[in-house]
């Protein structure tokens, strides 16, 4: 990955460790208790091929993650067996998993369902990036895709998305990489990783612009288009929903309270379901047709309130705005 977006998914972080050197599964379960008696932490880093799999692996590194970069999901099991067998010193243990591994075929979602079976909590990191992102952070470092063999990149991206597809579905976190610079991606698994001991489901309200399309790693979408636009209010038209008048002018319409105290109970129901099913992360998206007015100050307005609610680890967001 360049300074700004470009295909970074070469082995890298924590080394490339071959098949010949992985431990061998004795298909007992894996001790995940570390020598202080606490649990080691596993977090599997997947996704398409130059949406930054290896910058969040550097991230994570630097947060004190033990990371295995290129690993056939046939090995997962018997690394977090090791893990567990030599009580490694760092006790968050992260692997990069992608179709580069020659057994990535033998279906990642077997092992994953392996290792809960066997008592490891895993969670699953999706980077994800639109085809045009993808095509063009490869056409800047003129690599091809790893699937594309005698086609086109974007017969390989199609391919590698296709396999992908269920792995995506079942992710923990979904991170879309499109409109991210490496600085800011390494940003976001700080925010994700970098405080473990931080209790609640962490939660990101995003706002964003329905022209600009729908941010694809959204859990809940909510419509703020029914409020009047102060984008047809010439002295509002400038502002953004952070400035106190735009803020005043979409609270103060008939229908956003309503709107707020609707949607602080639903997401507190959903939260605490999420928390029983152990998911960790949700993404709440909240659109206007621009991604400048209604839904920065409606985003805002959430986010506070899911803060004042206590056991959750709120961050706001605003994808689209400045980008008109």
């Amino acid at each position: 990955m360049s300074e700004e977006q470009a295909p970074n998914d070469e082995p890298t972080a924590g080394g490339d460790r071959g098949a010949g050197e992985a431990p061998g599964a004795t298909g007992g379960r894996p001790d995940q208790r570390r020598a202080d008696g606490g649990q080691t932490a596993f977090v599997i880093v997947t996704g398409m091929s130059g949406a930054g799999r290896s910058t969040a692996a550097k991230a994570l590194e630097d947060l004190g993650w033990f990371v295995i970069d290129n690993l056939p999901p046939g090995l997962l099991f018997a690394m977090a067996e090791e893990a567990g067998r030599v009580k490694l010193a760092a006790d968050k243990v992260a692997a990069v998993v992608d179709v580069r591994s020659l057994a990535f075929t033998t279906d990642l979602n077997a092992a994953i369902g392996e290792l809960d079976g066997r008592g490891v909590a895993v969670r699953v990191v999706f980077l994800e990036a639109s085809d045009e992102e993808l095509v063009r952070r490869f056409e800047n470092v003129r690599r091809p895709h790893p699937l594309q063999g005698d086609g086109r990149l974007v017969d390989g991206i199609a391919r590698e998305r296709g396999i992908l597809r269920e792995v995506r579905a079942n992710a923990d976190l979904v991170i879309d990489t499109s409109n991210l610079n490496v600085h800011e991606l390494r940003g976001k698994i700080v925010a994700f990783f970098g405080g473990e001991d931080r209790p609640g489901l962490r939660v990101n309200v995003v706002s964003f612009g329905y022209k600009y399309g729908l941010p694809v790693d959204a859990d809940l979408v909510v419509d703020c288009r029914f409020l009047p636009n102060p984008h047809w209010v010439p002295e509002l038209r400038p502002m953004n929903g952070l400035d106190p008048a735009v803020r005043d002018y979409v609270l103060g319409q008939p229908g956003a309270k309503e709107l707020l105290d609707a949607y602080e109970e639903v997401v507190g129901i959903i939260a605490a379901g999420y928390t029983r099913e152990g998911k960790g992360y949700a993404t709440l998206a909240v659109g206007c047709t621009g991604g400048k007015h209604r839904s920065v100050a409606m985003a805002e307005q959430i986010g506070a309130r899911l803060r004042d609610r206590g056991g959750l680890d709120v961050q706001v967001s605003h994808r689209d705005v400045g980008r008109e």
